[in-house]
């Protein structure tokens, strides 16, 4: 769950303390599982099994019950959050570890800390101290059904070096329609007409150009160009 337009959504502890709470409080209430999460300044992770609820029930819940709390204290009004949150379904232990592992290392691999037992507001202290919210034991029996042995294990890959890449959590560069038009118009043309009028050679060095844009797509390049997706990507 990510604040609208990147907005921060903690502004202070006292903010994720509240959240933490109202996870806590709707677990009762929506009957899910929680196995991971980690509180960013400005979005949040959160590893969690639907039992009764769906997922889209569970996140409105949570979200409309901190984003009123949120708006009073702050005296604002409006939305928080982004409309929709990111998801995707966890099906295999090999993932569901995956997964784990990349939330409690979001703050590493943001720079916020060197390791992950330096964040305070993840989901693993609660696996190596006394678990409040999350369901520890899903988790740790994969490791060894020798509790001890299993934390030990459990430490050592959380640590791990790793490319792990899970839904987002690449940030997608976009490129504007109007920023498009601006490097048509660096090479010198006016409009679409234009860009249909030259020789095929002098279009598909314009149109590999522009594709070789980080953000740019092809969706966009044909909606703006009038040339069909498919021609675009033969190109």
């Amino acid at each position: 769950m990510r604040g609208i337009n990147k907005q921060t959504i903690f502004e202070d502890s006292k903010d994720k303390e509240r959240f933490f709470d109202t996870l806590k409080r709707y677990k009762t209430v929506s009957n899910y599982e929680v196995y991971g999460y980690c509180f960013m300044d400005n979005h949040v992770h959160i590893l969690i099994k639907e039992v009764t609820e769906p997922i889209s029930l569970i996140v409105k819940r949570i979200s409309g019950s901190y984003v009123y709390w949120f708006n009073r204290k702050y005296e604002r009004w409006g939305h928080l959050f982004q409309e929709r949150f990111k998801s995707e379904a966890v099906e295999n232990d090999a993932y569901f570890l995956t997964v784990l592992r990349y939330i409690h290392q979001n703050p590493v691999k943001a720079g916020i800390t060197k390791s992950v037992s330096e964040f305070r507001w993840s989901s693993f202290h609660e696996y190596v101290g006394e678990p409040v919210l999350t369901d520890v034991d899903f988790a740790l029996n994969m490791f060894s059904p020798d509790n001890e042995k299993a934390l030990e294990l459990f430490k050592i890959f959380m640590n791990e070096t790793n490319n792990d890449r899970c839904l987002d959590y690449e940030e997608r560069v976009s490129v504007s329609d109007s920023e498009i038009k601006a490097i048509l118009l660096q090479k010198n043309i006016q409009n679409i007409n234009q860009l249909l009028q030259l020789n095929k050679q002098e279009r598909n060095k314009i149109i590999k150009d522009l594709k070789s844009i980080e953000g740019v797509s092809i969706r966009q390049l044909s909606r703006l160009t009038g040339i069909s997706k498919s021609v675009i990507a033969r190109i």
